[in-house]
Protein backbone atom coordinates (compact mmCIF):
# COMPACT_ATOMS: atom_id res chain seq x y z
CA UNK A 1 0.00 0.00 0.00
CA UNK A 2 1.33 3.39 -0.85
CA UNK A 3 1.18 4.49 2.93
CA UNK A 4 4.69 6.28 2.69
CA UNK A 5 3.47 9.15 4.09
CA UNK A 6 1.89 8.26 7.27
CA UNK A 7 3.25 9.15 10.34
CA UNK A 8 2.62 5.25 11.23
CA UNK A 9 5.22 4.53 9.23
CA UNK A 10 8.08 6.61 10.31
CA UNK A 11 11.17 4.83 11.53
CA UNK A 12 10.63 4.29 15.29
CA UNK A 13 6.82 4.57 15.55
CA UNK A 14 4.62 2.44 16.86
CA UNK A 15 2.60 0.56 14.77
CA UNK A 16 -0.99 -1.14 14.88
CA UNK A 17 -1.50 -3.81 12.34
CA UNK A 18 -3.99 -5.33 10.50
CA UNK A 19 -3.07 -8.67 8.69
CA UNK A 20 -5.57 -10.32 6.36
CA UNK A 21 -5.44 -13.29 5.10
CA UNK A 22 -7.75 -15.11 2.15
CA UNK A 23 -8.15 -18.16 -0.26
CA UNK A 24 -6.33 -21.07 1.85
CA UNK A 25 -9.17 -23.32 0.45
CA UNK A 26 -8.67 -22.69 -3.35
CA UNK A 27 -12.25 -23.68 -4.37
CA UNK A 28 -13.89 -20.48 -1.88
CA UNK A 29 -13.65 -18.15 -4.84
CA UNK A 30 -16.29 -15.20 -3.39
CA UNK A 31 -13.05 -14.57 -0.41
CA UNK A 32 -10.87 -13.25 -3.58
CA UNK A 33 -13.74 -10.96 -4.48
CA UNK A 34 -14.33 -9.95 -0.64
CA UNK A 35 -10.15 -9.46 0.02
CA UNK A 36 -10.85 -7.13 -3.68
CA UNK A 37 -13.17 -5.01 -2.05
CA UNK A 38 -10.42 -4.67 1.27
CA UNK A 39 -7.72 -3.82 -0.63
CA UNK A 40 -9.40 -1.56 -3.68
CA UNK A 41 -11.28 0.38 -0.56
CA UNK A 42 -7.87 0.95 1.53
CA UNK A 43 -5.61 2.41 -1.55
CA UNK A 44 -8.98 4.68 -2.63
CA UNK A 45 -8.89 8.33 -2.07
CA UNK A 46 -11.44 7.31 -0.04
CA UNK A 47 -11.70 9.91 3.50
CA UNK A 48 -11.84 6.68 5.65
CA UNK A 49 -9.16 5.20 3.79
CA UNK A 50 -6.89 7.97 4.33
CA UNK A 51 -7.95 7.77 8.29
CA UNK A 52 -7.30 4.42 8.01
CA UNK A 53 -3.88 4.53 6.66
CA UNK A 54 -2.72 7.03 8.98
CA UNK A 55 -3.52 5.06 11.81
CA UNK A 56 -3.42 1.60 11.12
CA UNK A 57 -0.80 -0.60 8.70
CA UNK A 58 -3.08 -3.29 6.83
CA UNK A 59 -0.33 -6.42 5.77
CA UNK A 60 -2.71 -8.37 3.31
CA UNK A 61 -2.04 -12.19 1.80
CA UNK A 62 -4.59 -12.39 -0.68
CA UNK A 63 -4.43 -16.23 -1.74
CA UNK A 64 -2.47 -18.71 0.57
CA UNK A 65 -2.99 -21.30 -1.68
CA UNK A 66 -1.89 -20.19 -5.12
CA UNK A 67 -0.77 -23.81 -6.21
CA UNK A 68 -3.99 -25.09 -5.36
CA UNK A 69 -5.81 -22.24 -6.71
CA UNK A 70 -4.01 -23.03 -10.08
CA UNK A 71 -4.21 -26.70 -10.17
CA UNK A 72 -8.10 -25.83 -9.95
CA UNK A 73 -8.49 -28.22 -6.05
CA UNK A 74 -11.73 -27.18 -4.20
CA UNK A 75 -10.02 -27.51 -1.18
CA UNK A 76 -6.48 -28.48 -0.40
CA UNK A 77 -2.64 -27.96 -1.77
CA UNK A 78 -0.66 -28.56 -4.82
CA UNK A 79 0.72 -31.56 -2.29
CA UNK A 80 -2.71 -32.66 -1.07
CA UNK A 81 -3.04 -30.88 2.49
CA UNK A 82 -5.71 -28.63 3.50
CA UNK A 83 -3.44 -25.80 4.60
CA UNK A 84 -5.99 -24.65 7.14
CA UNK A 85 -5.58 -27.90 9.42
CA UNK A 86 -1.66 -26.88 9.84
CA UNK A 87 -0.73 -23.62 11.17
CA UNK A 88 0.05 -25.47 14.60
CA UNK A 89 3.70 -27.03 12.76
CA UNK A 90 3.84 -25.22 9.26
CA UNK A 91 6.34 -27.48 6.87
CA UNK A 92 8.58 -24.96 5.29
CA UNK A 93 8.81 -27.78 2.18
CA UNK A 94 5.01 -28.81 2.72
CA UNK A 95 3.09 -25.77 3.39
CA UNK A 96 5.41 -22.94 2.67
CA UNK A 97 2.99 -20.33 2.31
CA UNK A 98 1.59 -20.44 6.04
CA UNK A 99 5.06 -21.28 7.14
CA UNK A 100 5.87 -17.62 5.70
CA UNK A 101 2.93 -16.29 6.93
CA UNK A 102 3.08 -17.60 10.40
CA UNK A 103 7.13 -16.68 10.49
CA UNK A 104 6.20 -13.36 10.05
CA UNK A 105 3.74 -12.92 12.56
CA UNK A 106 5.69 -14.72 14.63
CA UNK A 107 8.16 -11.57 14.22
CA UNK A 108 5.70 -8.90 14.91
CA UNK A 109 4.93 -10.32 17.60
CA UNK A 110 7.81 -10.83 18.76
CA UNK A 111 8.66 -6.77 17.92
CA UNK A 112 7.72 -5.01 21.01
CA UNK A 113 6.98 -1.25 18.55
CA UNK A 114 4.46 -3.47 16.68
CA UNK A 115 1.04 -4.47 17.81
CA UNK A 116 -0.98 -7.03 15.91
CA UNK A 117 -4.56 -5.94 16.72
CA UNK A 118 -6.56 -7.72 14.22
CA UNK A 119 -6.33 -11.57 12.48
CA UNK A 120 -9.20 -11.96 9.54
CA UNK A 121 -9.11 -14.88 7.51
CA UNK A 122 -11.46 -14.65 4.58
CA UNK A 123 -13.57 -17.94 3.70
CA UNK A 124 -16.89 -18.81 1.54
CA UNK A 125 -19.40 -21.25 3.07
CA UNK A 126 -21.62 -23.49 1.02
CA UNK A 127 -24.27 -24.16 3.14
CA UNK A 128 -24.84 -21.38 5.08
CA UNK A 129 -26.18 -17.87 3.52
CA UNK A 130 -25.19 -14.22 4.24
CA UNK A 131 -21.50 -12.94 5.99
CA UNK A 132 -20.69 -13.90 9.07
CA UNK A 133 -17.74 -14.88 11.60
CA UNK A 134 -15.97 -17.11 13.95
CA UNK A 135 -14.58 -15.85 16.84
CA UNK A 136 -12.49 -17.86 19.68
CA UNK A 137 -13.84 -19.03 22.86
CA UNK A 138 -11.90 -17.29 26.32
CA UNK A 139 -12.02 -17.98 29.68
CA UNK A 140 -11.89 -14.11 30.65
CA UNK A 141 -15.55 -12.81 30.51
CA UNK A 142 -13.97 -9.46 29.90
CA UNK A 143 -11.82 -10.48 26.98
CA UNK A 144 -14.67 -12.85 25.25
CA UNK A 145 -17.53 -9.77 25.23
CA UNK A 146 -14.83 -7.29 24.00
CA UNK A 147 -13.85 -10.16 20.66
CA UNK A 148 -17.80 -9.14 19.98
CA UNK A 149 -17.69 -5.74 18.89
CA UNK A 150 -15.78 -5.91 15.50
CA UNK A 151 -18.73 -8.07 14.40
CA UNK A 152 -21.24 -6.06 15.40
CA UNK A 153 -20.07 -3.36 14.12
CA UNK A 154 -19.90 -4.94 10.55
CA UNK A 155 -23.29 -5.76 11.51
CA UNK A 156 -24.39 -2.10 11.05
CA UNK A 157 -22.44 -1.78 8.11
CA UNK A 158 -22.85 -4.20 5.74
CA UNK A 159 -26.78 -5.12 5.30
CA UNK A 160 -25.24 -8.25 4.17
CA UNK A 161 -23.64 -9.38 7.19
CA UNK A 162 -25.23 -11.50 9.75
CA UNK A 163 -24.30 -11.28 13.69
CA UNK A 164 -27.17 -14.04 14.53
CA UNK A 165 -25.29 -16.36 12.02
CA UNK A 166 -21.91 -15.13 14.17
CA UNK A 167 -21.06 -17.74 16.71
CA UNK A 168 -17.60 -18.40 18.93
CA UNK A 169 -15.92 -21.47 19.66
CA UNK A 170 -13.31 -23.88 20.17
CA UNK A 171 -14.54 -26.90 18.00
CA UNK A 172 -11.24 -29.54 18.48
CA UNK A 173 -11.58 -30.08 14.30
CA UNK A 174 -11.13 -26.09 14.34
CA UNK A 175 -7.67 -26.54 15.93
CA UNK A 176 -5.41 -26.51 13.32
CA UNK A 177 -7.04 -23.25 11.78
CA UNK A 178 -5.05 -19.70 11.54
CA UNK A 179 -8.09 -18.42 13.31
CA UNK A 180 -7.90 -20.67 16.46
CA UNK A 181 -3.91 -21.18 16.47
CA UNK A 182 -3.89 -17.37 16.21
CA UNK A 183 -6.34 -16.69 18.78
CA UNK A 184 -4.40 -18.75 21.40
CA UNK A 185 -0.59 -17.62 20.04
CA UNK A 186 -1.51 -13.94 20.43
CA UNK A 187 -2.08 -11.53 24.01
CA UNK A 188 -5.55 -10.50 24.84
CA UNK A 189 -5.30 -7.34 23.01
CA UNK A 190 -5.46 -8.77 19.14
CA UNK A 191 -8.49 -10.59 18.20
CA UNK A 192 -8.43 -13.40 15.17
CA UNK A 193 -11.25 -14.22 13.26
CA UNK A 194 -12.63 -16.57 10.25
CA UNK A 195 -14.61 -14.43 8.01
CA UNK A 196 -17.20 -16.68 5.88
CA UNK A 197 -19.09 -15.50 3.09
CA UNK A 198 -21.97 -17.72 1.54
CA UNK A 199 -21.32 -19.01 -1.64
CA UNK A 200 -24.58 -18.07 -3.46
CA UNK A 201 -26.96 -15.56 -1.40
CA UNK A 202 -27.97 -13.22 1.64
CA UNK A 203 -30.75 -12.38 3.40
CA UNK A 204 -31.83 -9.07 4.48
CA UNK A 205 -33.42 -8.16 7.83
CA UNK A 206 -37.01 -8.94 7.81
CA UNK A 207 -36.94 -9.54 4.09
CA UNK A 208 -37.31 -12.45 1.50
CA UNK A 209 -36.62 -14.10 -0.91
CA UNK A 210 -32.93 -14.58 -1.15
CA UNK A 211 -30.61 -11.99 -2.70
CA UNK A 212 -28.25 -14.21 -5.14
CA UNK A 213 -24.16 -13.01 -4.52
CA UNK A 214 -22.76 -10.93 -7.04
CA UNK A 215 -18.78 -10.79 -7.81
CA UNK A 216 -19.60 -6.47 -6.79
CA UNK A 217 -21.51 -7.63 -4.04
CA UNK A 218 -19.23 -9.76 -2.59
CA UNK A 219 -16.46 -6.69 -2.93
CA UNK A 220 -18.97 -4.27 -1.05
CA UNK A 221 -18.98 -6.57 1.52
CA UNK A 222 -14.77 -6.24 1.68
CA UNK A 223 -15.48 -2.28 1.66
CA UNK A 224 -18.04 -2.40 4.26
CA UNK A 225 -15.10 -4.59 6.61
CA UNK A 226 -12.29 -2.43 5.85
CA UNK A 227 -14.73 1.09 7.37
CA UNK A 228 -15.33 -1.02 10.55
CA UNK A 229 -12.39 -0.62 10.98
CA UNK A 230 -12.65 3.20 11.53
CA UNK A 231 -15.35 2.67 13.22
CA UNK A 232 -13.73 0.31 15.75
CA UNK A 233 -10.67 2.65 16.41
CA UNK A 234 -13.10 5.45 17.35
CA UNK A 235 -14.66 3.86 19.61
CA UNK A 236 -11.48 3.08 21.38
CA UNK A 237 -10.31 6.21 20.92
CA UNK A 238 -7.54 5.68 18.79
CA UNK A 239 -9.00 8.12 15.30
CA UNK A 240 -10.51 11.56 16.82
CA UNK A 241 -11.12 13.85 14.06
CA UNK A 242 -13.97 15.83 12.20
CA UNK A 243 -15.09 12.67 9.66
CA UNK A 244 -18.87 12.68 9.81
CA UNK A 245 -20.88 9.09 9.47
CA UNK A 246 -20.04 7.79 6.54
CA UNK A 247 -22.73 6.12 4.47
CA UNK A 248 -22.79 2.51 3.44
CA UNK A 249 -20.34 1.61 0.45
CA UNK A 250 -21.77 1.22 -2.46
Amino acid sequence: LPLSAAANLHPGAEQKVVFITARVHPGETPSSFVCQGIIDFLVSHHPVAKVLRDHLVFKIAPMLNPDGVYLGNYRCSLLGFDLNRHWANPSPWAHPTLHGVKELIIDMYNNPKINLEFYIDIHAHSTMMNGFMYGNIFEDEERFQRQAVFPKLLCQNAEDFSYSSTSFNRDAVKAGTGRRFLGGLLNDTSYCYTLEVSFYSYILAGAAPAVPYTEEAYMKLGRNVARTFLDYYRLNSLVEGPLAPTPKTR
